[in-house]
């Protein structure tokens, strides 16, 4: 099963989160700390949710496209 995290950086260090998981997010120092923790996330969310809901996270699907806006809101 593969489901999609959103790995953000800043000077904080990296946050992960996973759209299709409502609530489900992680942090780390570094990016594979950050993927680690995140992986860990997924299972024990995985682990309180029933058979349906699992069947309906599969049937999700996020596209991360670029949107370009005017350099007024840069």
């Amino acid at each position: 099963m593969h489901i999609n995290a959103i790995i953000e950086h800043d000077e904080d260090g990296f946050f992960a989160y996973v759209p299709s998981l409502k609530g489900c997010f992680s942090q780390g120092d570094t990016m594979e700390e950050a993927l680690t923790n995140i992986k860990e996330a997924i299972e024990l969310y995985l682990e309180d949710i029933g058979e349906s809901e699992k069947i309906a996270i599969l049937k999700k699907s996020y596209v991360i496209a670029p949107i370009e806006i005017a350099e007024a809101y840069v």
